[in-house]
């Protein structure tokens, strides 16, 4: 790595440790305000016990400004008047104090055996401290919002990247040529036994939801009830291959119908459990799908009767899954921790997954 990018590198990585940041920022702000006083002092011939009271007044700018930093992170959930009020009483507040510090040292280090006519003396000079207090504070937040802003680009750009990577393996999975034989076999089966109108209608339905899978960009979310339209789409499918074995139940409330929600993402729950619990049953399986509010929530259930698996650390024991890692990386990236994405054991048998997302609705809707 050459050193540009070494120094690049470095520099990310100090912008991603909110901490490390804090104290390296507030130290070397500090430390330049020392300098820069020390520099200045060159224009007034000052004593060289004045470089000791420059770094006691550095020093005690540098401790009383620490408090402000978990101050503004309460005040940062008010109101804005109010957060502006405590923002400027707090600076003028810390302002003050340290007015006092530098006459004091001013006064009993560097004028030792001098003393101000009147006490208020003390307290002059505080003008001159507000302004450094005041353009700490405003360094803080201006920061701050940085971070928040970079924050949200990098959760885009993850979301893009992480529902491009979901939607591309979803293709691959609707081209995969285990999945079009049997999908393709199943309608020459049809067309052979003369039952053309059934075989046309399953190639109309795969045509719908290969359609649908193209059309919707992985990134938007969609209304809970277009991807119902497509699940059903899907289970249709699937329902020619199963016949009778496979019973699907529902359970949506309608007034989630609105709710938004990102596209495609209960179909790799539902195929895993026609994978892995329909296709073991010799009698057939259930699946149950369920969608209701709960506050400002969204519940969206899948759950099957199969012969369940292994749950080792919330996560399925299963070898070369990558469906329900996806959906939980996706759904991470989408809401940040706003979100629950639980797999448990159905009762009496069988794999439950649960998820919790806010519950939205379209502006236009």
């Amino acid at each position: 790595m050459n050193p540009f990018g070494f120094f690049v590198f470095q520099w990310q990585r100090l912008f991603e440790n909110r901490e490390r940041l804090f104290w390296t920022l507030h130290t070397g702000g500090w430390v330049g305000f020392a300098i820069i006083y020390y520099i200045g002092s060159f224009l007034h011939d000052m004593r060289s016990i004045w470089v000791f009271v420059i770094v006691l007044n550095a020093y005690a700018g540098w401790l009383l400004t620490i408090p402000l930093r978990y101050l503004f992170r309460i005040v940062a959930r008010l109101k804005p008047w109010k957060m502006l009020l405590s923002v400027m009483v707090s600076s003028y507040l810390v302002a003050l104090v340290w007015a006092v510090v530098k006459n004091l040292n001013y006064w009993e280090i560097y004028k030792h055996g001098y003393r101000p006519e009147e006490w208020y003396m003390y307290f002059s000079n505080t003008i001159n401290s507000l302004i450094m207090v005041a353009c700490w504070s405003g360094l803080y937040f201006g920061i701050k919002n940085y971070q928040m802003l970079l924050k949200e680009k990098q959760n885009a750009l993850k979301a893009s990247t992480m529902a491009h990577q979901a939607h591309v393996k979803m293709l691959r999975y609707q081209l995969n040529p285990h999945f079009l034989f049997n999908t393709l076999n199943a309608i020459s089966t049809l067309i052979l036994m003369q039952e053309n109108k059934t075989a046309e209608a399953m190639v109309s339905r795969l045509s719908d939801f290969l359609r649908y899978s193209l059309d919707k960009d992985p990134i938007k979310k969609v209304p809970l009830s277009q991807e119902i339209h497509a699940l059903k789409l899907y289970l249709e499918i699937e329902k020619v291959r199963f016949t009778e074995r496979l019973t699907v139940d529902w359970d949506v409330q309608e007034q989630v119908e609105d709710a938004l929600v990102p596209s495609l993402i209960l179909q790799p729950i539902i195929e895993n459990a026609i994978k892995y619990a329909i296709s073991k049953l010799e009698q057939g399986g259930r699946i149950a799908i369920a969608a209701k509010s709960f506050g400002n929530d969204l519940l969206l259930e899948v759950a099957d009767n199969g012969p369940g698996a292994d749950i080792v650390n919330g996560q399925l024991h299963r070898t070369h899954g990558v469906g329900l890692p996806n959906i939980q990386e996706r759904l991470s990236a989408l809401y940040g921790s706003d979100f629950s994405f639980v797999i448990s054991h159905n009762k009496p048998t069988g794999i439950k997954v649960s998820i919790r997302i806010p519950f939205e609705v379209s502006v236009d809707g």
